[in-house]
């Protein structure tokens, strides 16, 4: 299937691969993996994953070889809560920048519309709560404009937003939000909230495709249930392909996350519709 076209005019291709969880030294050997034996085409990072730097590292040695285009990838990552004041968005940018070993972004989200103390990356007080900061979300976002301004980053957008969240910052917003990354799965489908995206031109990633471990909501593994295994019985699929399927189905992005050369390549393979192949 082809890329979904953002508002920006760039193609993003339907099957990422996620970082989140990952250990640094094993996200660095599945993203060199991925791009180089697999064929990858689209990267989802983040600086409080704690392992830019490792994927920096792997970036650096595909892109120096020349096996891989620079171009050619498609390469995400997200601004951090404690980051949301306007002075330290661009450092926060330009120290991921730094850590990927890269030029530029192609979409830079902010990752959760709630902006936390800048002391640390997640500031708790005396009883366990975080911190907030007093950065409102239009502050963040207009920082976040002038980094394509800069061409630090080809796109902006955001995570974890609500349709609410989307309208205010639509009231004032000079770019709008090519994407909006959300958890997204047959448990938790949000379906009105992809639709509402969809309506307003915001393109839709599923992160957690295949369900949380610990769900609240489960009562077994998604790839375990009975369904779903039906499902990939008769197309001879797997489990996983199914549900990676059902999000690309929906016309999302989906960034499934793993460090198994098995699964990585398993997953795109999801792409491609059941007869296709």
């Amino acid at each position: 299937m082809d890329p979904l076209v953002l508002n920006t005019g760039a193609r993003m291709p339907l099957v990422g691969l996620g970082t989140w969880q990952s250990a640094p030294a094993e996200a660095g050997q599945a993203v060199e993996y991925a791009l180089s034996e697999c064929g990858y085409r689209h990267i989802d990072c983040a600086h409080i994953y704690g392992n830019e730097k490792e994927i920096g590292e792997a970036f650096g040695r595909i892109f120096h070889s020349g096996s891989v285009k620079r171009g050619d990838v498609f390469i995400t990552s997200k601004l951090w809560n404690n980051a949301h004041r306007e002075s330290a968005v661009r450092k926060a940018c330009e120290a991921t920048l730094h850590d990927l070993r890269l030029d530029y972004l192609d979409l830079y989200l902010m990752h959760w519309g709630m902006a936390s103390s800048p002391e640390e990356d997640e500031a708790m007080d005396a009883d366990g709560n975080l911190i907030v900061d007093q950065a409102p979300i239009r502050e963040t976002w207009e920082a976040m404009e002038e980094l394509v301004g800069a061409g630090l980053v080809k796109a902006i957008g955001v995570a974890n937003f609500t349709a609410p969240m989307l309208l205010d910052l639509l009231s004032y917003a000079k770019l709008r939000p090519a994407t909006n990354q959300i958890e997204l799965h047959p448990y938790l489908q949000q379906s009105r909230l992809v639709e509402f995206c969809q309506r307003l031109g915001i393109v839709v990633t599923a992160y957690s495709p295949l369900a949380r471990p610990g769900y609240k909501e489960m009562t077994a593994r998604l790839v375990d249930e009975t369904l779903i295994q039906k499902i990939a019985s008769a197309h001879g699929k797997t489990p996983a392909q199914v549900l990676l399927r059902w999000g690309i189905q929906r016309d999302t992005i989906v960034i499934p996350k793993s460090t198994h050369p098995d699964r990585i390549r398993e997953s795109l393979s999801s792409s491609v519709a059941p007869g296709e192949d």
